[in-house]
Order: C-alpha cells, then sequence, then structure tokens
C-alpha cells in the first residue's frame, strides 16, 4: 500500500499493487477503485500509428479498415442509444480512428473528429468527414467550437491525462450536452477473476483501468451527472476475438484475413457505457 495522487478522487488516496502487465506496475486506487499503469518513456504519438490498426501491434486491432462493415453495424447501435439522450446538434468523436463511427452518426448530428493517428485521419477526410489531426486540445476544440454531444468509445483508457481532457470537454460542451464513455469495467466480475490475464489488461495501450465509481468523482467537479450506466453487448469482428486469443496465449499474428467479415455478439460483462449531462445554464 502507498500513498498516490488520484486523478478521479482529487487529493492523495492509498493505492494498492495489483501485479505487474507487460512490465508495467498497476496500482489501484482503495477508494474509488481507479487503477493506473505506471510506464516509463511511452509515447502515444509514436505508438498510435496505422500499425496499430493493422495488426502489427500486440496488441491494437487485426485489421481496422477490413473490418468496417462489421464495426459500421455496431457504430449504428451506438448511434440509435446516443440518439435517445440528444436528438441532434454537433457531435464529436475523440479518437475516431478512420471515421466509421462519423458516418453513422451523421444521420441525425453534425459529426465531427479528433484522430492522433495520422493515416487514419486522412483516411476520413478523403472520405468526405470533418476529421482533425492530433488530440483534444485547446486549438483543435476551438476550431470545433460548441458540442452537443462527446463520444469516448474505447478511447478514455488510452489517454495520459484523462480528467484533463474530461475538464475540457466539458468547457466546450454546450449545456444540457451529454459525454458518452465506454471503457472497461475494473470492478466487474471478469476483470476480478482474471487479474492480470483480464484482456483489457494491456498496458502501455491502456493506461487506466475505471469503474463507474471512479468515473462518477471525476466528472462531479465538472458539473456532470451521471445519467446512465449499463454493460452492453457488443458486436465484434471475429478478426478482433481471435487476435486477441493469440495475444493471450503468446501466438503471433492476426489469424485469417476472412475473419474481418464477421461479426460475433459478444458480452463479458466487463465493459461499461456511460452517459454523463451537462446542467441546463
Amino acid at each position: 500500500m502507498t500513498s498516490q495522487p488520484c486523478p478521479a478522487c482529487g487529493q492523495i488516496t492509498n493505492h494498492a499493487f495489483r501485479y505487474k502487465a507487460n512490465g508495467c506496475d498497476i496500482w489501484q486506487c482503495d477508494s474509488c477503485g481507479l487503477g493506473r499503469a505506471v510506464t516509463a518513456g511511452f509515447d502515444p504519438q509514436v505508438y498510435y500509428t496505422g500499425d496499430y490498426f493493422s495488426g502489427r501491434h500486440s496488441d491494437g486491432y487485426a485489421d481496422y479498415r477490413a473490418a468496417e462493415p462489421v464495426l459500421r453495424r455496431e457504430f449504428a447501435r451506438s448511434v440509435e442509444f446516443i440518439h435517445r439522450y440528444c436528438r441532434g446538434g454537433r457531435l464529436l468523436d475523440l479518437g475516431c480512428a478512420y471515421g466509421f463511427f462519423l458516418k453513422e452518426a451523421q444521420r441525425y448530428f453534425d459529426a465531427w473528429g479528433i484522430e492522433l493517428a495520422e493515416e487514419a485521419a486522412e483516411h476520413g477526410r478523403r472520405s468526405g468527414l470533418k476529421v482533425l489531426s492530433g488530440v483534444a486540445d485547446e486549438t483543435n476544440m476551438a476550431r470545433i467550437g460548441g458540442v452537443d454531444v462527446v463520444t469516448l468509445l474505447d478511447v478514455i483508457e488510452h489517454l495520459p491525462h484523462p480528467h484533463e481532457t474530461l475538464a475540457l470537454c466539458c468547457r466546450y460542451l454546450k449545456p444540457g450536452g451529454i459525454i458518452v464513455i465506454t471503457t472497461g469495467d475494473f470492478r466487474s466480475l471478469t476483470a476480478r477473476i482474471s487479474g492480470v490475464k483480464w484482456r483489457l489488461m494491456t498496458p502501455p495501450q491502456h493506461l487506466w483501468f475505471f469503474t463507474e465509481e471512479s468515473l462518477c468523482r471525476m466528472s462531479a467537479p465538472l458539473g456532470l451527472s451521471l445519467e446512465h450506466c449499463d454493460h452492453p453487448a457488443k458486436i465484434v469482428p471475429l478478426s478482433l476475438i481471435v487476435f486477441q486469443l493469440r495475444r493471450m496465449l503468446g501466438l503471433r499474428g492476426a489469424g485469417p484475413a476472412t475473419a474481418s467479415q464477421f461479426g460475433v455478439p459478444v458480452n463479458l460483462f466487463d465493459a461499461m457505457r456511460i452517459v454523463l449531462r451537462k446542467p441546463m445554464a
């Protein structure tokens, strides 16, 4: 046990050492349950390139672009879910990759994206999408302006400073707007049973391991309130399932290329979806 600043609790709290994964120490706040990976020399701009999406990293995706039809089926479901909480306006997707979610979101929203991997961002722009290169910083957010929806779909766990990004998004979120987050649930039964072998325990790709409580504590000082939390099923490309299984078994390679064309409904109840609402002015 050691004392460390917790970005969710906003103060120094006791942290328990959980395990070592990929050479990174994993610590967990004893109060809110937020887990963190202690990394050394990790540079997101170097790591998140086209290789991350094409199976040339041990983590990431087997072939993201080939799985577009499957991914868009899942994203279409996500858009319908979001539409229940916001009927229209401007939507910003952080970490939008090749823009497949934005293509679906255009049915209801003026859709924008920000993407760190330049190849993916350029692909989105060539597809006619409004995608900015880089990260969610003051410059990019000012170019987009006020938004009604911010989505971080399997993104917040990758951010070096998630509390700062959340605060920035909140400043540009219009009154009554929502932030939708999907991420792993570190307190789920699957995560606790799997321990260091948990499928989402992949530092330094994943730097943070959230709980519902930690996200609520991180967002409350910003005036955001929890409106919804669940653990939905997802349609997952078979190629990604094979890729992750091979990684867990210590095997190299992405498996059959045709696996990208098939989607499998999966729910291990270890990934949560959260809707945060900004109050009306």
